[in-house]
């Protein structure tokens, strides 16, 4: 998927906004994109409430939950308006009044397109965006409610845990190493941009250009500009691939105490099985995680 329908530029900025870096959460975050449903996220961690209220706070985010007294609307001024709706800590159950809005029934009256709300037809935005969250771990969606979202199982993995918990001992150990690969993705993301931006540039002048193109002056100087700028993008990016190699290799002496941390999250994540009041959030053992490295001694570097 990240492949197909990915775009490294906006990937970053999800990145930034709290989507975790993991392969499994980026996924997630395409389909909840490219998906004909509204995404129901399943979110026990609260990492896509996290995200969802970063990227779409300039936007006038609503947060509701079903037990809001003005919760029907709310929602109906969203939609008229065109701002975002996250949809919080919902259980199994849907609120049947959203039957309209999920299966999108929209209809035109008087030349508008509108949507009807429980008794009332507001007018529909096409800047309205539906989220829904939930923080149980395993619920159970009858197929009713399932065909009418996209469900997306938010969940952390291993894999996700161990390239966070990753992340937060190289900003601590070496925070100019971490600060280091950051610019390089940033500027890995903008020069793929440069690089798509010249393809176009040359595709529109091929598909522009009337005649004998060897006989348009101006559409060989656009290709032979493209041509140089495609040139010195190639050029620094095989550059930032050795320089990201190199910081890798030095990351990679970190991953068993990360591999360490997420297998401790997962086992104190389990207690949960044994006994209902042992529930622990990742954000609380992130935090407690980060303080454990602050405190433990300092290994010596260099032979000092």
């Amino acid at each position: 998927m990240l492949l197909t329908l990915g775009d490294p530029i906006l990937i970053r900025k999800w990145n930034l906004q709290g989507l975790p870096t993991d392969s499994f959460s980026i996924d997630n975050g395409i389909a909840v994109f490219n998906s004909r449903r509204w995404p129901l996220m399943i979110d026990p961690e609260g990492q896509a409430n996290v995200w969802i209220r970063n990227m779409e706070k300039s936007n006038k985010l609503k947060v509701v939950k079903q037990t809001d007294s003005q919760f029907m609307r709310t929602i109906e001024n969203a939609v008229q308006f065109g701002a975002p709706v996250l949809l919080e800590n919902v259980g199994e159950e849907l609120d049947p009044t959203l039957e309209p809005l999920l299966q999108k029934l929209t209809f035109k009256q008087g030349g508008v397109v509108c949507i009807r709300l429980g008794d009332n037809t507001v007018e529909y935005s096409e800047h309205f965006r539906f989220y829904i969250t939930t923080k149980l771990r395993n619920p159970h969606y009858l197929p009713e409610v399932a065909v009418k979202v996209t469900l997306l199982n938010f969940m952390i993995t291993p894999a996700g845990l161990q390239d966070q918990l990753l992340v937060s001992v190289v900003l601590e150990e070496r925070p100019e190493l971490a600060k280091e690969k950051e610019q390089l993705l940033v500027e890995g993301a903008e020069m793929a941009s440069q690089l798509q931006k010249c393809e176009n540039d040359i595709l529109h002048v091929l598909s522009t250009s009337e005649g004998n193109i060897l006989e348009d002056a101006a559409a060989i100087n656009a290709l032979n500009n493209s041509k140089e700028i495609s040139a010195e993008i190639k050029e620094k990016q095989e550059i930032a691939l050795k320089t990201e190699k190199n910081i890798d290799e030095v990351r990679a002496e970190y991953v068993p105490v990360a591999y360490e941390g997420q297998v401790m999250y997962f086992c104190i994540a389990d207690l949960v099985s044994i006994e209902p009041t042992y529930q622990y959030a990742l954000r609380w053992f992130a935090a407690l995680f980060v303080t454990s490295i602050r405190k433990s001694d300092k290994p010596e570097r260099n032979g000092k």
